[in-house]
């Protein structure tokens, strides 16, 4: 495993391949493995010809793990990820993100244009701009003693998802309780490099695909027919619809 520190902030990742750079970042919960190495996207990915890096983002698996709910605002974790270009030495990357992460990655194409070549969005419609869920309803699950002391379903879900990555819950506690957990529909809305949009029909977390895609300029939405939140990450039809995307990219 590789990592490197700016600010204070270790992040683990992982760079495989050669090509044009593809940097993957993964959503709540979840690792760099759980998302991206056991779904199988690295190896299709490199032999398309594409150099496949994806992190940890701040919180999660091995990178550092906070517990000041500021550390966890949108534009702080995205820096993790523009500050491992500048460690990797890359100018501009395509990113591809999923739920927590396509926020990250909407946000990067927003703020940081220059070193985002084009941003694929997974598992998460017009609900990048909204909150999906109360973050105190989800930190007080993830804090719960047990998760069978969880009565509420929103919080279930979570809790079970973090026990089975086993995941820090007091750092996700911490991060559910941003109130910077969304990218503003005015940053969406100036986002000018090419943009995928992949939400499974039965996606109940993501919202509309069709309705983001009418906010985000130069951007098309992709629809995984039966998949929900969960199934979209390893589904075959996003990997290709991926793929396709970044072959046919400027």
């Amino acid at each position: 495993m590789k990592s490197f520190t700016h600010d204070g902030t270790t992040i683990a990742y992982l760079d495989e391949g050669a090509g044009d750079p593809v940097v993957l970042v993964h959503g709540f919960a979840s690792t760099k493995e759980v998302n991206w190495v056991f779904p199988g996207w690295v190896k299709p990915l490199a032999e398309a010809g594409f150099r496949v890096i994806a992190l940890d983002n701040r919180g999660h698996g091995a990178s550092t793990k906070f517990y000041e709910t500021e550390r966890y605002h949108i534009p702080e974790m995205t820096k993790d990820a523009i500050a491992l270009l500048d460690h990797l030495k890359i100018e501009k990357a395509d990113f591809v993100g999923y739920s927590m992460g396509a926020r990250i990655t909407a946000y990067a194409a927003a703020h940081y244009g220059s070193r985002v070549r084009s941003a694929t969005l997974g598992g998460m419609g017009i609900n990048l701009c909204q909150n999906v869920s109360s973050g105190d309803t989800v930190a007080k699950a993830l804090e719960a003693d047990s998760y069978d002391d969880v009565k509420d379903q929103v919080g279930r879900e979570f809790r079970k998802f973090a026990e089975q990555t086993k995941s820090d819950l007091k750092a996700l506690a911490a991060l559910s309780r941003s109130h910077q957990r969304t990218v503003p529909r005015e940053d969406a809305a100036k986002i000018r490099v090419p943009v995928q949009i992949v939400v499974g029909t039965r996606d109940d977390i993501a919202g509309s695909g069709a309705e983001l895609a009418a906010l985000i300029p130069n951007s098309k939405f992709v629809s995984l027919e039966g998949k929900d939140h969960m199934r979209t990450v390893g589904d075959a039809g996003f990997k290709k619809a991926v793929i396709a995307f970044l072959k046919e990219r400027p």
